[in-house]
């Protein structure tokens, strides 16, 4: 691939499934038999915030006991010696990344281990529980709530992630369904853009007809081939 030198890389719930963290795509619609409208909009939070903040305080304390997986790690090789341009856009909440050793990360989805104060509009770092809404360690108002990107809200730096794809000789999508947009819309943008695409997938998403290849397989044997196959050059 020596014609490659900036990468984007979007990768989804199918990465962390191997390590043991659920999707609600997975269930019908249930995560953790909770259904995803009563704990992850806005709606729910204003209803119902105790039940918000189990549920997250839960996923929270599970998140910390997983661990990354042989994809992680592949890609965290990767972007330890890609000398191009390489930007990991994760959908997941979780920090099995950054734990792999990834630095070029940017969670568009929020992170469970950040929690956002509403009333400073602060993100801070956060391995605690929330339902007994203790204070902002900035402001002290008792405003913190999950720093995770709900339905319905808007994702993080997407600015960031658009420039990225205009720069990008190749974009990959890694153990994504293809359903939730924005991210959904990346493979079409990219094509638009006259970007190399490639998914590597469990299996066959909404939108594979969108890349120019796809290769099927658990993420934990698909992605450390390919980039073995990326850093040799071939």
């Amino acid at each position: 691939m020596t014609e490659i030198r900036n990468i984007v890389i979007l990768t989804g719930a199918g990465i962390s499934a191997e390590s043991g963290i659920d999707t609600f795509r997975s269930a019908g619609g249930l995560w953790e038999q909770h259904r995803v409208e009563d704990v992850a909009t806005p709606e729910a939070f204003a209803r119902d915030p105790d039940l918000v903040h189990r549920f997250y305080d839960m996923r929270r304390a599970s998140i910390r006991e997983k661990l990354p997986n042989p994809a992680h790690f592949a890609l965290a090789e990767l972007d330890a010696a890609w000398r191009g341009n390489l930007l990991i856009v994760t959908q997941n909440v979780d920090d099995l990344h950054t734990r792999a050793g990834a630095r070029r990360v940017l969670h568009m989805h929020g992170e469970h281990l950040k929690a956002w104060c509403t009333s400073c509009d602060v993100r801070s770092h956060w391995r605690g529980p929330l339902i007994d809404r203790p204070p902002c360690p900035i402001c002290q108002s008792r405003s913190l709530r999950p720093d995770v990107v709900w339905f319905g809200e808007m994702p993080y730096r997407m600015g960031e992630i658009y420039g990225a794809l205009r720069e990008a000789d190749l974009f990959v999508s890694i153990g994504t369904s293809g359903a939730v947009y924005p991210a959904a819309g990346f493979v079409q943008n990219a094509r638009e853009l006259g970007i190399r695409t490639l998914e590597l997938n469990l299996e066959e998403s909404q939108g594979s007809r969108w890349f120019h290849e796809s290769r099927l397989g658990p993420a934990s044997e698909v992605v450390p081939a390919w980039v073995a196959e990326v850093l040799r050059g071939g």
